[in-house]
């Protein structure tokens, strides 16, 4: 028996198999959103007092696919796509730098373009990749605890708890490592920093929450074996 045609059984918390078209798609969507996020990050975005990033709006994403997929496969299947999502962005990063320092052809005017808007900072590369991994890692273990502990009951409080400590650890992971690439001189400024990152990135996840619910239950129903299993 396989993990990928069969699940294990537990007395909390049921999972569906791998094997089945969907979690295929979630998987590409998680990677697509975090690599797309990270060239977002390369623009300065300001809204009045307010800085951030190109990629704000679209990291919160990649945790809010992670809980669907926690939810619905379990947590070997969410490390799977943690770890393999990690190692995809890594390549991206390493992909912008060989391509950057290829020598331009003499017809081609986008070499200062190019590399400012792909050029891989390194801190902020090793940040990003660090945060995502604690982040995500962490979110995915209190999602299945949780639901381990406590059957199909208390969604809303897997997802806000998770979110809570997996968005905690990877802004502080985060910004730690990048302090000094974005700015951050002193530890007032990296508390503040870290903390509204933090509150940001758990609001939009907690408002979305409902439209992560009903997703969620449509993939369950979706999935043919989900509920006669559990996958731990």
């Amino acid at each position: 028996m396989t993990e990928k045609t069969h699940a294990t059984e537990s007395t909390q918390g049921s999972f569906a198999p791998v094997g089945s078209h969907i979690y295929p798609v979630l998987f590409a969507i998680m990677a697509v959103v975090f690599i797309l996020s990270n060239i977002g990050a390369a623009k300065g975005v300001q809204f009045g007092p307010i800085l951030t990033d190109g990629g704000f709006f679209l990291f919160p994403v990649a945790y809010i696919v992670g809980d669907i997929i926690s939810e619905v496969y379990g947590f070997k299947a969410s490390r799977r796509v943690i770890f393999t999502t990690f190692l995809i962005s890594a390549f991206a990063s390493l992909t912008y730098w060989i391509i950057i320092i290829l020598p331009p052809a003499d017809f081609y005017d986008g070499q200062a373009a190019l590399a400012r808007t792909l050029g891989p900072v390194p801190l902020i590369v090793l940040a990003s990749l660090v945060g995502f991994a604690v982040g995500q890692l962490s979110n995915a273990k209190i999602m299945v605890a949780m639901k381990q502990r406590n059957g199909e009951r208390y969604l809303f409080g897997r997802i806000a708890a998770s979110t809570l400590v997996g968005e905690l650890l990877d802004t502080i992971a985060f910004s730690a490592i990048a302090a000094t690439v974005i700015g951050i001189e002193t530890f007032g400024q990296y508390v503040v920093f870290v903390l509204v990152g933090w509150v940001w990135k758990t609001a939009v996840e907690l408002i979305l929450s409902p439209v992560t619910i009903w997703v969620i239950s449509k993939v369950k129903a979706a999935e043919p074996h989900y509920g006669a299993l559990a996958n731990a």
